[in-house]
Parts: C-alpha cells; sequence; structure tokens
C-alpha cells in the first residue's frame, strides 16, 4: 500500500525540469567553497519561475565501519569538531567512524588512507555498502559507505592522525553492543557512524 502510495504522488507530483543556471556567485572560498546558485526551472504548472539557493562545496568523502567478528569489537575514533561545539555540544568531541575527504584518490584508496592515518591499522580489502547525499538542502557532499575486517595483526602504528594537518584523534576499541548502545544514550550523535552501526545490525555484520 505504502509502495503504491508512492508512486501514485509520483505521477501526480513530477519533478520540476528544465533547469538552466541563470548565476553562479562565490561568497566564500576561505577552507571550501560558498555559492549562490540562481536557476530557472518550469515548475508544475507550466510555469518558468527564478529561484536561489546556497550550495557550500566540501568534496566528496569516504567512511569506513571497522569490525573484528571473532572479539565482537569495532574500532571508532573521537576528536574535536568546532560546529558540534557551536551547538550544543558541550565539549565539542565525537565519537566517529574513521572517515575523510576523497581528495585526489578514489574512494577505496582514499579510506585506505585514512584508515591507516586515523587508526594504525593498515587494512586490505574494503566493500562499499552503499553511498549518500549527507546534507542534501545546502551541502554537495556525496559520502561513500565502507565495511572492512580487522585484527591485531594489521595494526601498523598507534593512528592518531597527521600532525601537520593538527589532527589530535583519539582510536576507541569497544564492543559491538557497546557502540549500539551508545546511540541511544547520546554519546554517538555522528550520522554517519549511527547509519554504519545501523547497517551492521540489519545484516549481521558480527554474526560468527
Amino acid at each position: 500500500m505504502i509502495a503504491r502510495t508512492v508512486r501514485s504522488i509520483a505521477l501526480i507530483h513530477p519533478t520540476l525540469n528544465n533547469i538552466t543556471i541563470t548565476n553562479t556567485e562565490v561568497l566564500s572560498d576561505n577552507w571550501y567553497t560558498l555559492r549562490k546558485i540562481s536557476y530557472q526551472t518550469t515548475d508544475r504548472a507550466g510555469n518558468v519561475t527564478t529561484q536561489s539557493r546556497e550550495a557550500y562545496d566540501r568534496g566528496n568523502g569516504a567512511v569506513i565501519f571497522l569490525y573484528n567478528k571473532q572479539q565482537g569489537t569495532v574500532i571508532l575514533t573521537r576528536q574535536f569538531r568546532m560546529p558540534t561545539y557551536v551547538n550544543g555540544n558541550p565539549n565539542g568531541m565525537l565519537i566517529e567512524c574513521c572517515a575523510g575527504l576523497l581528495d585526489a584518490h578514489n574512494a577505496e584508496d582514499c579510506i585506505r588512507k585514512e584508515t591507516e592515518e586515523e587508526t594504525g591499522y593498515k587494512i586490505t580489502h574494503v566493500q562499499k555498502v552503499f553511498e549518500a547525499y549527507m546534507s542534501p538542502g545546502s551541502v554537495t557532499e556525496m559520502l561513500y559507505f565502507f565495511t572492512a575486517e580487522y585484527d591485531k595483526s594489521m595494526q601498523v602504528s598507534d593512528g592518531g592522525g597527521l600532525a601537520e594537518e593538527n589532527e589530535n584523534i583519539e582510536v576507541l576499541e569497544m564492543t559491538f553492543q557497546q557502540a549500539v548502545g551508545m546511540i541511544a544514550s547520546g554519546d554517538i550523535r555522528d550520522a554517519k557512524t549511527i547509519m554504519l552501526l545501523q547497517y551492521a545490525q540489519i545484516h549481521n555484520l558480527l554474526d560468527r
């Protein structure tokens, strides 16, 4: 019934078409790029309208869920996130899955590199599980989601991030059930991490 309702709505309210960008203005390019984009489009009644939106371009990224099936454990990180500090997070610290921007690398190479830098584990096989726009109302970023198994033999350093990038990342190893419980307790409030933990639950990744 739900699927039929969704299809009916799609037929009654088709998407906008004939999108024509008429002007792009760079508002800021201090760190990443904030643009104001004006465009014309044809609405459902056939009328041409002019609208504008702001879009923040910080590139695309990748994130990985590291798990050890035999131990029933996962590897997460904790680091300071200024935007959360100014929006209700008392100490600004956030527990997350390992992640990073793609830069010049493809998604798989990027996440292997970030995993070694942040967690100290040199992983080999990674599995892409899905991709998602994380904040499509204002941010262009597409995030690529991966999973990979780890064990102690893969640890090549203590991790912690790159000193030259002023990273100060704490590596956390905990049971999967503990991590899942931290969603309910509010100790994990990072969207990409919650998504991967729930993916692992749905697909029974840690079942032996």
